[in-house]
C-alpha cells in the first residue's frame, strides 16, 4: 500500500503576500491540513481561495493528534502541517509529529517558508555569522535563572522571542545578567508596523519598562560576549593576534583584522593595512 507524505509547510509571519507558490500549491493538494489554529489557517486559505479540510493540531494535543495523523498518512493521505506563522516546530507546534512519522519510515517533506529568526537576524546588522536560538525565556522563575545563567557566557550572538506583556521584564532581565550589550529589539515582521530599534540591553530595558501599553510581536537580538580588550597590545603583538585567528579560525585577513581590533582596541583599518604588508613581505612582494 502506498504511503502518503508529510509536508512541513512555512506561512507568512505577518504579510500574506510572503507565502511561496510552492507552498499555496501543496495546500491547494494536500488531503488534509493540520493546523496550530484553524481560524488563523482559515484565513490563510480563504486569502488563497482553498477549501481544505482541517485538523487541530495544537500544544496541548500534539502528542495523541500526532499518532491519529501519522495513521492517516501510512494510510495514504497527504498533510500539509502548518503553524500561525513562519515554519512548524520552531517554537511552535511540530516537532513530535514529524519525530513519529520519521520514527515510523513515513516521507516527510520541506516546504520552506518565511522564519522570524532568520528574518530579524538579517535586519539586526549585528555580527551574526555565528548565534544561538534561545526562543522565549520560561515564566517559572527556577527555569528562568537556570537559562539566564547558562547564556552569561554565550560567545554567539543569541536570538529570543517575546510576547508584549513580557517584554519589559525580559529586558530588564536580560540587562541584569548580560550586563549592557548592544541589542535590537525588532517589532511586527514583515508587518505594516514593523520596526528596529537598535539600542543597548540597558536603555531597551528603560525605554520599554516606561510604556505603559506595548503592543506587537518581538524579536531580540543580543551580541555576544564581548572579547576582553587589551589596549595595551603593541602592534607587533596585534599582528600575531591576527595571524593566529586566521589559522585557528580560518578567517580572511580581513575578518581576523576585525576581530584582532576588538581585542586590542586599534582600528582595524591600521590593522588590516600592517598585516597584509606583513603577509606581502612573507611571499617575497616588494611593497
Amino acid at each position: 500500500m502506498k504511503t502518503g507524505t508529510l509536508y512541513v509547510v512555512g506561512t507568512p509571519i505577518g504579510n500574506l503576500g510572503d507565502l511561496s507558490p510552492r507552498a499555496a500549491e501543496c495546500l491547494e493538494n494536500a488531503d488534509f491540513i493540520a493546523a496550530e489554529d484553524t481560524r488563523v489557517t482559515l484565513k490563510l486559505l480563504n486569502y488563497l481561495n482553498i477549501k481544505k479540510p482541517m485538523v487541530s493540531y495544537h500544544e496541548h494535543n500534539r502528542y495523541d493528534k500526532a499518532h491519529e495523523i501519522a495513521d492517516r498518512i501510512a494510510a495514504g493521505e497527504s498533510c500539509a502541517l502548518v503553524t500561525d506563522a513562519g515554519m512548524p516546530a520552531i517554537s511552535d507546534p511540530g516537532r513530535e509529529l514529524v519525530d513519529e512519522c520519521h520514527a515510523r519510515g513515513l516521507r516527510v517533506a520541506s516546504v520552506p517558508g518565511p522564519s522570524a529568526v532568520i528574518t530579524a537576524l538579517a535586519l539586526s546588522g549585528l555580527d551574526v555569522g555565528r548565534f544561538t536560538f534561545e526562543g522565549f525565556l520560561s515564566v517559572n522563575k527556577p527555569k528562568r535563572r537556570e537559562h539566564l545563567a547558562e547564556i552569561v557566557s554565550e560567545k554567539k550572538t543569541m536570538v529570543f522571542y517575546e510576547a508584549p506583556h513580557k517584554l519589559a521584564a525580559t529586558l530588564r532581565d536580560l540587562a541584569d545578567t548580560l550586563g549592557d550589550r548592544r541589542c535590537a529589539v525588532i517589532k511586527e515582521l514583515t508587518k505594516i508596523h514593523e520596526t528596529v530599534d537598535r539600542t543597548t540591553l540597558c536603555a531597551a530595558a528603560e525605554t520599554y519598562g516606561a510604556m505603559e501599553k506595548i503592543k506587537g510581536e518581538f524579536v531580540i537580538i543580543v551580541e555576544a560576549l564581548p572579547e576582553e580588550r587589551r589596549p595595551d597590545m603593541t602592534l607587533p603583538e596585534v599582528m600575531e593576534e591576527v595571524f593566529r585567528i586566521m589559522h585557528d579560525d580560518g578567517l580572511s585577513i580581513n575578518d581576523a583584522s576585525k576581530k584582532a581590533a576588538k581585542i586590542s582596541g586599534l582600528k582595524k583599518s591600521d590593522i588590516y593595512k600592517a598585516a597584509s604588508v606583513q603577509m606581502q613581505k612573507e611571499n617575497g612582494v616588494d611593497v
